[in-house]
């Protein structure tokens, strides 16, 4: 998997966050470690959802896409679509 845009969701209050990376696992225990300023706050995480990119500029256009979508009740469509990748 070159590239993929992945969300994540916040066990602690049901939260969502949207990335883009070249190696999800490793970006989910980087988030969970509470390096990351943004999701801090919200350990732990959970992978929710994970659609794959043969490039970095097309996962970028597509998580600034989804975090567009100010709507949680999209994402939680996109989540439970069975068109890419569910984790």
């Amino acid at each position: 998997m070159p590239f993929a845009v992945y969300i994540l969701q916040s066990i602690t209050n049901g939260r969502y966050y949207i990335g883009s990376t070249n190696n999800v696992s490793n970006r989910l225990t980087y988030h969970n470690s509470g390096k990351v300023i943004s999701t801090k706050a919200y350990i732990p995480w959970k992978l929710v959802k994970v659609e794959e990119f043969m490039t970095r500029k097309e996962a970028s256009a597509r998580e600034l896409q989804l975090k567009s979508w100010k709507k949680r009740v999209a994402i939680e469509k996109l989540i439970m679509a069975p068109s890419s990748s569910l984790v």
